[in-house]
C-alpha cells in the first residue's frame, strides 16, 4: 500500500526561516517556491482575492489536484496588487522576505511601482526571480510565453516521436518543471552569496533556456555533423540496443544496453551470444549502423514470452530492462511504496490524496510535508497581523478590496 502520512507543522526542516513570496501564477513559479517550501521555507503564495493562482482551475473530476500538489507547504495571501494600497502593502511584507518569485511579463512590475529597483530599496538583501518564456532581454523579451511554446522551439519537440508522424510535445509541463528546477537551485546560490555579506540579486528565469540546456550536446553534434536529428521514437541516435518490446501478453518492456557489457549480457540472455562477435553487432558503433537487425533480434526474442517470463529472464541476467508502466502499476509497484517515493496524505475535499514525496531525501536534514494546499486567503489575517496591521486597517482593506480573510 501507499504510505498514509499526515502533515506536521511542527517540524523545522533546514529552510526554517526563509520567506518566500510567490507572486507566480500556474507551473514554473510554483515549482520553484514547492522545492523550498518542502525543505522548510515559509512560502507565501500571494493571490488574486477573485480567483486566486489560475492553477487552482484545473480540475479532475472537481478537485483541484494540481493545486494540492504545487500548493502544498504554503501559506495563501489574498492580496489584490491593482490598487496603491496593495503594491504598498506588498513592499512591507517584501521588507520581510529573502527571496520573491514573480512571472509577469518584463517590465510589468517596473510600470506597477514594485520592480527590482523599489524591492531593493526596502530590502537590499531580497533575490528576485522573474519567470518569463523568453527572458527579460532579447528581441522576444515581450512574447507572451507558455512552456508549449518553448517546448517547441527548443528543438525537444522536433526531435521526440516517430519520423514518420509529426513532432510530439511532451504531455506534461516539462519546461516549466525544468525551469522550476533550475530556479530553486539560483535561489539557493543567491541565498548563500547574501549569507556570506553579499546583496541580493535579480534571477532571470525564461522558460526557454532550461530546456535548451536539458536537450545536451544536439547544437554540438549538428554543427560537427552537419546533420539534422531524427525522429526515432523510443529508440537512441547514440545507443543500441534501447528501445520499448512489446511482449507475448501485450505488455511493454523498456531496456537499454548502452554500455558494451550489458549489451553482451542481453544476447547471451535472448539466446544469441552469436551476436556478441558478428560484425554487425560487435560494437555500439556497429550496433547503430544495423539498428533495424539489432533491435530486431532482441524484439523477436520478447515477443514470444510473456511480461512475467521475460522479465525472470532479464533479472537472473542482470540485464538492464524493466516493464513499461501504467500509473495504476506504479502505484502497485513494491519498491516505490517501500521508499514511500509516492505518499497518501489527509484532504479536506477528498479525504486523501495520493502525492510524490518530498524530493530529494537528505540524510540529516529532510524536508516534510507540513501543510496542505491552503484555501484562498486562508493565512491573509495570520500574515498581515504579524506586519502589524491592526483590525481597523485589515477592515478597510477588505472593504476596498484589496485583500481577502478566508
Amino acid at each position: 500500500m501507499i504510505p498514509r502520512v499526515a502533515f506536521d507543522p511542527s517540524a523545522t526542516p533546514p529552510l526554517a526561516g526563509i520567506r518566500v513570496l510567490d507572486l507566480s501564477r500556474l507551473v514554473a513559479g510554483n515549482m520553484v517556491s514547492l522545492q523550498l517550501a518542502d525543505h522548510g521555507a515559509e512560502v507565501i503564495k500571494v493571490e488574486d482575492p477573485k480567483i486566486g493562482d489560475p492553477l487552482r482551475a484545473w480540475h479532475v473530476k472537481g478537485l483541484s489536484l494540481y493545486w494540492k500538489v504545487y500548493a502544498r507547504n504554503k501559506k495563501s495571501l489574498a492580496l489584490s496588487l491593482r490598487p496603491p494600497e496593495g503594491r504598498a502593502l506588498l513592499l512591507d511584507l517584501a521588507a520581510t522576505a529573502q527571496v520573491l518569485i514573480e512571472n509577469y511579463r518584463p517590465g510589468t512590475l517596473e510600470e506597477m511601482g514594485i520592480g527590482p529597483a523599489d524591492l531593493h530599496a526596502r530590502n537590499p538583501g531580497l533575490i528576485i526571480v522573474r519567470v518569463t518564456g523568453f527572458g527579460q532581454d532579447g528581441p522576444y523579451r515581450d512574447r507572451p510565453g507558455f512552456g508549449t511554446l518553448v517546448e517547441a522551439m527548443s528543438g525537444f519537440a522536433a526531435k521526440n516521436g516517430y519520423g514518420d508522424r509529426p513532432p510530439v510535445l511532451p504531455p506534461l509541463a516539462l519546461a516549466d518543471m525544468v525551469a522550476g528546477l533550475y530556479g530553486a537551485y539560483a535561489v539557493m546560490i543567491a541565498l548563500r552569496v547574501v549569507e556570506h555579506g553579499g546583496k541580493g540579486q535579480v534571477i532571470d528565469l525564461p522558460l526557454l533556456d532550461p530546456i535548451i540546456s536539458v536537450m545536451g550536446p544536439e547544437a554540438a553534434t549538428y554543427r560537427v555533423s552537419g546533420e539534422l536529428p531524427q525522429r526515432t521514437g523510443s529508440r537512441s541516435q547514440t545507443t543500441s540496443p534501447r528501445n520499448v518490446y512489446a511482449t507475448g501478453d501485450g505488455r511493454f518492456i523498456a531496456i537499454s544496453a548502452s554500455i558494451q557489457a550489458m549489451a553482451e549480457r542481453l544476447f547471451r540472455a535472448i539466446g544469441r551470444a552469436d551476436m556478441i562477435d558478428d560484425p554487425r553487432f560487435r560494437s555500439n558503433t556497429d550496433r547503430v549502423r544495423n539498428i533495424d537487425a539489432c533491435d530486431g533480434a532482441v524484439a523477436e526474442f520478447i515477443a514470444a514470452r510473456t511480461l512475467e517470463e521475460n522479465m525472470r529472464i532479464f533479472q537472473a541476467a542482470e540485464v538492464t530492462a524493466t516493464p513499461v508502466y501504467e500509473i495504476d502499476q506504479l502505484l502497485d509497484d513494491p519498491h516505490v511504496q517501500a521508499r514511500g517515493v509516492l505518499v497518501e496524505v489527509p484532504d479536506a475535499d477528498a479525504g486523501t490524496v495520493v502525492m510524490h514525496n518530498v524530493v530529494p531525501r537528505l540524510s540529516d536534514t529532510p524536508g516534510s510535508l507540513r501543510l496542505p494546499a491552503p484555501a484562498l486567503g486562508e493565512h491573509t489575517r495570520e500574515i498581515l497581523v504579524a506586519l502589524g496591521y491592526d483590525a481597523d486597517r485589515r477592515a478597510a482593506l477588505i472593504e476596498a478590496g484589496v485583500i481577502k480573510e478566508a
